[in-house]
């Protein structure tokens, strides 16, 4: 212990780190306002008392004491913990998670940590995603030897993943794409006290142009928020995590950034670093950055689209149809043991994703709508109908096709496996899904949790199915008829769908309580016990943090109306820029955007 908080030292103080935390993630929420799911830390300095020295006062020295390397001590009843800790046993623990690297920012030696209490009970966002990340590992593992696929694992990874440079790839990622608003910081804080107390305006009215002209998608970046994007990605760089793409959003003074795929916890940590960074940054430029799903009603929210697969340490993806016979068993296996999650714990993958901020966008035309179902695609749809009729695993033609340009100057391009569907919450990508329903101003730790915990259910199901007798072929045709319903290809937004979801019995839990009700139930708390994730007790404790977020959120907005009525000189007009539209070419220039309240 001693050698590596000496190399960690020594480390950290070449790049100028003067102290240390322990970071680590409380369940405060945040309904989308600024700082909500920000990282919590205490400053510790590099300093310790020179124990060895014979002198009664001890000298002291500079150091990065061992034993408060691994391990720290805070008070866990001031965080939201549903009843697990109260002020008369409020002892909580920091514990370093080892596989996530530490990192230097703002001369802090940041080391990222789990958050248990005195008993072992998780109060945080990041001990249940460990614990879903060795649910998977240990029934991934399982199921690869039932089947005979994957004898040289080791080991098996959930991973988030963005899209670039992964047409190829074998292996599964987990990635985020972060959407955001930029706005004068001046206009937040003189004209939109709103905006600085909810996250969101509650008054106001659109600009006679807004959107509409769609002039603002993949347009060139306003100079200042262009300085801004490229300071975070210098900084980010620095501290190990490179972005990989950014641009302008759909709605006016809406922006996206994304990294380059990094293994689960790893790039939950990265994305809380992020928001972080982002806010640091806009206020030495004079700017704010908004990570509310909606902050401006009648145009589009922003949400936090989770790039996720599982792969093995050996290369193979469970979500990649793979160009072997092994590679295509294994895709094949990998969706059906998804689907069987998607449909059995339906409602738990919704309440992972609700929020008081994000029941604003879900939905709409710019995010997926409350029904949860699975999109593998068109081709594989009509595939899965074929192995539940007898058809063999093999029977999927995960062929790329070239399609014409029609013009001899552009070569013909190479269509992926499957076509996108955007309203679908959770469609495939070529090597990877696409948890399309996770709000802006979320911490990825939860949704990618339940996307972990679903799909080591279903790995744990199949196993069990071959351990009885079934054939690998049998037994993914089961989980495929019992679980068909949850496929959907088609288009989401549709009135039709509401109807034919309904009839399927795919539940719509399209508000907050209604999903968060469902948190609890006994097939939940079950399969959160199997898999080791959360015990009943944290389990109830959850549920009861995330009813606190939601109401608290909502009295805040509720309470500020109350106070102090429509904001003076903005609710007539123009409130984007006046007549002359200047917020569309840009809102740096305009006062901020404003809307009205939303039932």
């Amino acid at each position: 212990m001693k050698t590596i908080a000496d190399c960690l030292f020594a480390w950290a103080r070449e790049r100028g780190a003067i102290d240390f935390s322990h970071w680590f993630f409380p369940m405060r929420g945040g309904g989308g306002a600024v700082g909500g799911m920000l990282g919590a830390y205490k400053q510790d300095t590099l300093l310790d008392l020179d124990f060895s020295s014979k002198f009664t006062t001890k000298p002291m020295k500079a150091c990065l004491p061992a034993d408060r390397l691994f391990q720290g001590e805070t008070d866990g009843s001031s965080f939201p913990n549903g009843g697990l800790r109260v002020t008369h046993s409020a002892a909580a623990f920091t514990t370093w998670d080892r596989s996530s690297p530490p990192f230097v920012l703002n001369k802090t030696l940041y080391i990222p940590c789990a958050f248990v209490t005195h008993f072992g009970k998780c109060i945080d966002e990041k001990t249940p995603l460990l614990r879903s990340m060795d649910a998977v590992k240990r029934e991934g593992l399982r199921l690869l030897k039932a089947t005979g696929l994957g004898k040289d694992a080791k080991t098996i990874y959930s991973r988030l993943a963005r899209g670039c440079g992964l047409s190829s790839g074998r292996e599964g990622y987990l990635g985020w794409e972060q959407e955001f608003f930029v706005i004068k910081a001046e206009h937040y804080k003189a004209a939109r006290p709103d905006l600085v107390n909810t996250g969101r305006t509650l008054f106001g009215k659109l600009p006679t142009r807004h959107q509409q002209g769609d002039l603002n998608y993949f347009a060139p970046v306003p100079g200042t928020v262009q300085l801004l994007l490229d300071r975070v990605q210098g900084v980010m760089l620095k501290i190990g995590c490179p972005m990989a793409v950014k641009h302008n959003e759909v709605a006016p003074g809406q922006h996206e950034m994304s990294p380059v795929f990094r293994v689960a916890n790893v790039s939950c940590d990265s994305n809380v670093l992020f928001m972080e960074v982002m806010n640091r940054e806009a206020q030495r430029l004079g700017l704010q950055v908004l990570f509310h799903e909606k902050p401006f009603s009648g145009i589009n929210g922003s949400g936090k689209h989770a790039n996720w697969s599982v792969g093995t340490d050996t290369g193979l993806n469970f979500f990649y149809p793979g160009k072997t016979e092994e590679g295509a068993k294994l895709f094949v296996t990998g969706i059906a043991c998804l689907a069987h999650g998607l449909r059995q714990y339906n409602e738990l993958v919704r309440c992972s994703v609700a929020t008081a901020g994000n029941d604003h966008r879900l939905g709409a035309q710019e995010a997926p709508p409350a029904i949860i179902s699975l999109y593998p695609g068109q081709g594989f749809e009509k595939y899965v109908d074929s192995v539940i009729n007898g058809g063999d695993l093999l029977g999927y033609k995960a062929e790329k096709k070239k399609q014409a340009t029609g013009c001899s100057q552009a070569d013909p391009i190479e269509a992926n496996v499957e076509d996108r569907n955007r309203t679908a919450p959770f469609p495939f990508c070529g090597n990877r899904f696409e948890f399309r329903a996770v709000g802006s101003s979320q911490n990825c730790n939860l949704p990618v949790m339940v996307c972990n915990a679903i799909m080591a259910s279903g790995m744990s199901y199949l196993a069990d199915l071959m351990e009885k007798g079934l054939s690998h072929r049998d037994a993914v045709a089961q989980l495929f008829k019992e679980n068909r319903h949850v496929v959907f290809t088609g288009n989401g937004y549709a009135a039709e769908w509401r109807q034919e979801a309904a009839k399927r019995g795919l539940p719509n839990l399209n508000t907050t309580p209604k999903a968060l009700a469902t948190w609890s139930s006994e097939k939940n708390q079950a399969l959160f016990e199997k898999l080791g994730i959360y015990t009943k007790e944290e389990t109830l404790a959850r549920q009861e943090v995330m009813y606190e977020n939601y109401v608290t959120s909502l009295k805040i907005e509720a309470s500020w109306v109350f106070r102090h009525g429509p904001v003076t000189g903005v609710t007539g007009g123009d409130s984007f820029g006046g007549e002359t539209g200047v917020f569309m070419s840009d809102p740096l220039e305009s006062p901020v955007c404003n809307s009205e309240l939303q039932p």
